[in-house]
């Protein structure tokens, strides 16, 4: 069983989005919409190059390895359904659009190529989410979201992806996912409006957690997850916005 992420799909410009290559191992595990999925992201999933992947098992549950000949890549299991305590209230798709409008990445964005929120990337080729604090203080940021045609398990796993990222504290210091748990109970409906929600779940040295979640213009939760980010020195990535075009290869 082969496993490519195309370059399309990059967060830094020379690896994987978190969310998306996330969301890939999820699809293959095949989690059901009341079953969650963990991935372990070991080293930056390299685009364009076929990987392994190993499935197993481990306490009853089903696990999957994404392995780059002898170095590991990815590791997931799946896992029982994730809580909604805690989970904030829905906000409308305006008040979403209007938090957007103080997207800190218009003003210095770390991957501006990011599949997910890339201020580079074109219309139709990266979600081009832009989420922003909300009015009210407790630190939660909305994005809007009206997805395409091609949106996939892969999409909504972005989707919830980098948002929890800015909620964090991305805007001047550069972190990379490290793990991610989800649960997608629904895939939101192509063209109609959505609205990502995230917030900051608190942090110790280098790693921040944060809670994002996916609704539907009505206020049905489609999707949540819970992740955990690495702090990154600034200068590993410097300039690394001229390394590869949107959308494009190197």
């Amino acid at each position: 069983m082969g496993f490519v992420v195309p370059s399309r799909f990059c967060g830094p410009p020379e690896s994987g989005n978190g969310g998306w290559v996330s969301g890939h191992v999820a699809a293959l595990l095949e989690a059901g919409p009341d079953e969650s999925v963990t991935v372990r992201l070991r080293t930056p999933p390299p685009l364009d190059r076929e990987l392994q992947v190993v499935p197993g098992q481990s306490d009853g549950r089903r696990t999957l390895e994404v392995v780059d000949g002898d170095h590991p890549v990815a590791q997931a299991t799946a896992g029982a359904a994730l809580k909604q305590a805690g989970i904030p209230a829905p906000v409308s798709f305006a008040e979403a659009t209007t938090a957007g409008e103080g997207y800190e990445g218009l003003a210095d964005h770390p991957f501006p190529t990011c599949f997910s929120c890339g201020t580079r990337r074109e219309p139709g080729d990266g979600l081009r989410l832009q989420p922003g604090r909300l009015a009210g203080g407790d630190g939660a940021y909305a994005a809007a979201w009206v997805p395409a045609p091609d949106v996939t398990l892969e999409t909504v796993w972005a989707a919830l992806d980098c948002p929890g990222g800015w909620a964090s504290g991305i805007a001047g210091r550069p972190m990379v996912l490290g793990t991610m748990t989800a649960q997608v109970a629904s895939l939101p409906t192509v063209g109609e409006d959505h609205v990502v929600l995230a917030w900051p779940r608190g942090g110790e040295g280098r790693k921040y957690h944060s809670g994002t979640a996916l609704y539907a213009a009505d206020g049905r939760l489609l999707a949540q997850a819970e992740a955990t980010w690495i702090a990154i020195d600034p200068s590993a990535f410097r300039d690394s916005s001229a390394v590869r075009p949107a959308g494009g290869s190197a």
